[in-house]
């Protein structure tokens, strides 16, 4: 899911604009799972996105900050000006979703995040939904953010009327802990804010 279209803040580490010979690369690795490949985010991954993205299915439940219509620059702004920022500041972790049978072909994303009580994020192509491939490096990404960052917790605000995105929580084992309003591309909804703590999930995976 694309979360909120924030601003990059102020950093030392070399910009990944456009001008740049070298735009800033990921310095976290690839994770794999029984059918998928995660790769890091890169900018070239920008016209695959941009083709798929622009979906009213795909964007409804992302934070209004998402723009919609989706300009037809979007992808590449948004990986060159706001996630490849955060990635070189070691507060946001994004990969594309492959399957390992056809791995040039991009079906979706999927983020971890290092902000308050945000902390992952997907969206795959409705031509491929159904198939469990949201669960599935869902796992793999939730592994990581316990096993390789070392965090206590996982945090995620869904819509409650995302009921597709809702299943993947249920099915690993997160609890609702709070109910707010937050505003979406589709309006001000109601959302549901799942939690799991390190030692719930490792029990789980056991």
């Amino acid at each position: 899911m694309f979360p909120a279209m924030r601003r990059s803040p102020t950093r030392s580490r070399p910009c990944c604009c456009a001008a740049c010979p070298e735009p800033l690369m990921a310095a976290y690795p690839p994770l794999e799972t029984a059918r998928l490949r995660l790769l890091p985010v890169a900018l070239a991954d920008a016209p695959v996105i941009q083709r798929i993205f622009p979906q009213w299915e795909i964007v409804r439940y992302l934070d209004y900050r998402v723009p919609w219509p989706f300009p037809p620059d979007g992808a590449e702004r948004y990986l060159r000006d706001v996630v490849l920022p955060f990635v070189a500041q070691d507060r946001w972790w994004s990969w594309t979703i492959r399957p390992k049978n056809d791995p040039a072909r991009l079906i979706g994303v999927i983020d971890l995040f290092d902000w308050e009580d945000d902390h992952r994020g997907f969206w795959i192509d409705p031509a491929v939904q159904g198939q469990g491939f949201a669960t599935e490096a869902a796992d793999a990404v939730t592994d990581y953010w316990f096993d390789v960052l070392g965090r206590a917790v996982m945090r995620i605000p869904k819509a409650v009327e995302n009921a597709a995105s809702q299943r993947v929580t249920h099915k690993q084992g997160m609890r609702c802990i709070a109910r707010v309003e937050k505003d979406y591309v589709a309006g001000r909804l109601m959302s549901d804010v799942w939690e799991i703590t390190a030692e719930e999930w490792r029990a789980r995976r056991r």
